[in-house]
């Protein structure tokens, strides 16, 4: 029981601010679904942390830390560029799903967010620590909801009333001074 509630209490945390509650706001803002969205973090979550032990330990021992850091903070900077770049489901078609669908769309973003990520590492180091996998995994997807689905509901009900534009100036400059940060320590 020590490993779910220190991986819960962990993850939960560490996730406050992290890029992956900043995505979670903006898949709200832009398709105004919260259980989709809710259920394709759930599932996104499971597979990214199943894989952590395996897959975060292996990275670890490949790439030294400038690297990693080099690219973590190149990726911050690329999503705040990306964040700047206006397509089809902005202002006026925000309530369409997207090709894939709210909640594929959730899965891959979430995903593919999570890779390399400070709750991804937190993971990998609880399954050592622990040596009790499931209930690290248990743990950790836990704290990702605790931390992401308030924001998913929440989110929903902001963005009735503010601009998404303004939502994507806002996370940009969050993902501009993440990548500096990550630069620059």
């Amino acid at each position: 029981m020590e490993a779910f509630l220190v991986s819960t209490g962990i993850v939960a945390l560490a996730e406050m601010g992290d890029k992956t509650q900043l995505l979670s706001l903006v898949l709200a803002a832009r398709f105004r679904k919260p259980w989709p969205i809710v259920l394709g973090i759930l599932v996104a979550t499971l597979a990214n942390h199943g894989l952590a032990g395996a897959v975060g330990s292996w990275v670890t021992t490949v790439m030294g830390p400038d690297v990693l850091r080099w690219v973590l903070g190149a990726s911050f900077i690329a999503m705040a560029v990306w964040m700047l770049i206006p397509d089809k489901f902005d202002e006026d078609d925000v309530k369409d799903a997207p090709r894939m669908g709210v909640f594929l769309t959730t899965v891959v973003a979430f995903f593919l967010a999570e890779m390399g990520d400070k709750t991804q590492i937190a993971t990998v180091m609880l399954a050592a620590q622990y040596q009790a996998w499931f209930m690290v995994v248990t743990g950790t997807t836990l704290g990702m909801m605790l931390a992401n689905a308030p924001v998913v509901w929440l989110g929903e009900a902001i963005t009735r009333r503010v601009p998404l534009r303004l939502v994507h100036l806002i996370s940009a400059g969050i993902f501009t001074v993440l990548g500096v940060i990550v630069l620059l320590s």
